[in-house]
């Protein structure tokens, strides 16, 4: 016990101190700033891109975009004077200990870059600096927080609230892209090929989606989209895939609507006769309805889904089935006396 509390004692320490150091680096005014996402996610064994720009401050030396500019990506500490071998990647340099490129025109203050082929590492945390003769600076306030993880992310399937029957959607399906160098594929059983768009969020990361526009139909309640993605990783040499699955709630009017006769075939006058009225809706039947049809058009005789009478005559009847979607009615059914001529 005694051990454990000065463990937990100098670890606080240690992250007191390292607040404490960061704080007091962003307390001085940087000359260096970036607008950057501050936590990212990859794909370990893939790339990842960083929309970046860059603006600074030139309190003391002036940034000449004149003058050759290098762009220096560095691991852990933001101070590289201390700590050069956090240095992981310098775009002055033909070789560097990360697998990084530098996509962004650093004369137009871009400094977007591509992570490849990416591991997980302890320390996940990445500086932005900038060489330029004179001018050299560290955006020290602007770290950015690195996820990489094993497993695929699982895909999004989005479907609009409350289908209803005969109405046309569009379903999609869409997974997280940190690299768009190497999109992922996404496929479902909606439709053997699906054209893939890749599109670039307000934030500047991307994301890869299929769509469908479907008419709906009571036959696709509780139909299941399976929607798979599958991402390169390792160069294209292999995949990780994950999947989702969302199943449609489909509103529709009664379907199926029919009648069953107990006792069933030619019936005594004075005896009973059990009629039920069935069918398939959603929401479900709200009211079922019973009429007698005359010469003289549909006479309403009971409401509920069992109808029990005692026979008097030959008759035919039919039931209405209703929720808040619409309304189905039955075929006849024909009610026949034993020794009826007709």
């Amino acid at each position: 016990m005694y051990n454990l509390t000065i463990y937990l004692n100098l670890r606080a320490c240690f992250l007191l101190y390292i607040i404490t150091g960061v704080m007091a680096v962003c307390n001085r005014e940087s000359h260096l700033y970036i607008t950057a996402p501050k936590m990212m996610e990859a794909l370990s064994g893939s790339c990842l891109q960083i929309p970046c720009s860059f603006t600074p401050n030139e309190s003391q030396e002036k940034f000449d975009q004149r003058r050759e500019i290098f762009g220096v990506w560095i691991n852990s500490s933001a101070k590289v004077s201390k700590n050069p071998n956090n240095v992981v990647f310098n775009s002055s340099k033909p070789v560097n200990l990360y697998e990084i490129r530098l996509i962004g025109n650093l004369t137009q203050k871009n400094c977007t870059t591509v992570f490849n082929n990416l591991h997980r590492n302890p320390t996940n945390e990445y500086f932005f600096r900038i060489e330029n003769g004179p001018f050299k600076a560290t955006a020290a306030c602007n770290p950015i927080q690195i996820t990489v993880q094993d497993s695929a992310w699982s895909p999004t399937v989005e479907i609009p609230a409350d289908l209803k029957e005969e109405e046309s959607v569009t379903v999609t399906c869409s997974a997280l892209t940190p690299c768009p160098q190497y999109p992922p594929e996404l496929t479902w059983n909606l439709s053997k090929y699906s054209q893939r768009q890749i599109e670039e969020n307000t934030n500047g990361s991307f994301t890869t989606k299929i769509q469908k526009n479907i008419t709906l139909s009571d036959s696709d309640d509780g139909f299941t989209i399976n929607c798979s993605v599958r991402y390169p990783v390792n160069k294209g040499e292999n995949v990780k895939t994950a999947e989702t699955q969302q199943t449609l709630s489909v509103s529709h009017s009664p379907k199926n609507t029919s009648v069953s006769i107990s006792p069933s075939g030619l019936v005594s006058v004075g005896s009973w006769v059990n009629l039920t009225c069935s069918s398939r809706a959603k929401p479900p039947v709200s009211s079922f309805s019973w009429f007698r049809i005359s010469k003289d058009g549909d006479i309403k005789v009971a409401d509920g889904d069992f109808y029990s009478f005692n026979v008097t005559e030959n008759a035919e009847y039919r039931c209405t089935a209703t929720n808040r979607m619409g309304n189905q009615t039955s075929e006849v059914i024909v009610l026949r006396i034993k020794g009826s001529n007709k």
